[in-house]
């Protein structure tokens, strides 16, 4: 039976779509068969960080409008084996998304896929509501500001009591977070919250820490997920995020200041 993993935070802007390219990307060069759905219904990002946006013909409302099968809809991957994309409509509003058509996707994905990732919208609208109800696990995406520390607490308490699982007493979602954005040279100074700041305050396992990083605004602008950049720190990291939740016990990078070499101290570099 698939898992449902829902990509979520209540602040905008923080990293989900990236998280959940890069995530499901992972997912499938481990071969497991992996389709990412994206949830932002009206505004739609994620064919474009997958870089599959023209390719888009029906959507996720056509499907649950019965205006198109789920095979018209989903969109293969180019770059990687066993990875799939349900696209967003750009022309619908977020009330088409019904829990009844959801459900009915849902379970059809079911049938040929391990992994289902819902790449939530920004805040708590029906959108993010829709994204969240059938998970079975959440990957709650935070930056180390207090602001969207404060937003993804909230989600937390919405996963706890609105989703299905809560709902039916079932065993609750199981969360993981994702702290993104992450500079320990300014965590130390003061400019933002710590790991255990964070950690402190939501109370969830941590999943994986992405390094501020300038590879993912040049991945996502050349819809690329950044996991497929070789060499950047934030590839590395979410290749690391994706080994811990299959199990691997790694350790966490990236979130020391690195040391400077002797020539560097001799001479003064940055």
């Amino acid at each position: 039976m698939a898992t449902v993993i829902v990509v979520t935070s209540g602040k905008g802007g923080v990293g989900k779509t990236t998280t959940s390219a890069s995530f499901a990307t992972g997912l499938a060069l481990r071969g497991y068969r992996t389709v990412v759905i994206d949830f932002d219904v009206g505004l739609r990002n994620l064919d474009l960080i997958m870089g599959c946006e023209r390719r888009v013909v029906y959507d996720f409302i056509n499907v649950i409008n019965n205006e198109a099968n789920l095979n018209q809809a989903l969109i293969r991957d180019k770059r990687v084996e066993n990875l799939y994309i349900l696209p967003a409509s750009q022309t619908r509003d977020k009330d088409a998304l019904t829990k009844e058509g959801v459900e009915k996707i849902l379970n059809e994905l079911k049938q040929t896929f391990d992994y289902i990732v819902c790449d939530s919208p920004a805040g708590i609208e029906r959108g993010a509501l829709m994204s969240l109800y059938y998970a079975d696990e959440a990957l709650v995406v935070t930056n180390p500001e207090v602001s969207s520390v404060r937003d993804s607490d909230r989600i937390l308490g919405i996963l706890a009591s609105r989703s299905q699982r809560a709902e039916q007493g079932d065993a609750p979602v199981k969360e993981h977070l994702v702290l993104a954005r992450y500079a320990p040279d300014r965590a130390y100074r003061g400019d933002m919250l710590t790991i255990q700041d964070v950690l402190e305050i939501l109370g969830i396992p941590l999943l994986g820490v992405i390094p501020e990083s300038q590879a993912v605004l040049q991945s996502s602008n050349a819809g690329v997920p950044v996991i497929l950049e070789e060499g950047s720190d934030a590839g590395a990291a979410y290749a690391d995020l994706v080994d811990r939740f299959l199990g691997k016990d790694l350790p966490h990078r990236f979130i020391e200041i690195p040391k400077k070499g002797f020539l560097k101290r001799l001479f003064g570099g940055g």
